[in-house]
């Protein structure tokens, strides 16, 4: 057991090494996601204790937050500079689609609220 505790400290010092390493955008982004993520999972925990009475709005929100989510992993892949296949894309195009998509996620979000 020893061992295996052991082996798990030395993961997670290695990944806190490697993360210190990681750009400030790239960790805003990262804090980015795990809000939306979080915000998701809050509205579920609310469905499950108060219920689901106008399912659409509950449906709403969580597929509006889970859809953020995914775009800013999205942009987040692109705008990391160790990644070779975005290369040639500059940081300004990639947000720009990032807000061009959240946008157009909204408007389907809000459409189908009713």
């Amino acid at each position: 057991m020893a061992k295996g505790t052991n082996d798990a400290k030395l993961l997670i010092q290695s990944l806190r090494k490697a993360y210190a390493a990681t750009p400030t955008s790239l960790k805003i982004i990262d804090l980015y996601v795990v809000y939306a993520v979080a915000t998701a999972l809050i509205q579920v925990a609310y469905m499950a204790m108060v219920g689901s009475f106008p399912f659409n709005s509950f449906l709403s929100g969580v597929l509006s937050c889970v859809g953020t989510a995914v775009l800013a992993v999205c942009l987040r892949i692109q705008v990391n500079k160790d990644n070779k296949e975005f290369k040639d894309l500059p940081p300004e195009r990639a947000f720009a689609d990032f807000v061009l998509c959240n946008l157009v996620l909204h408007l389907v979000i809000m459409n189908f609220l009713g």
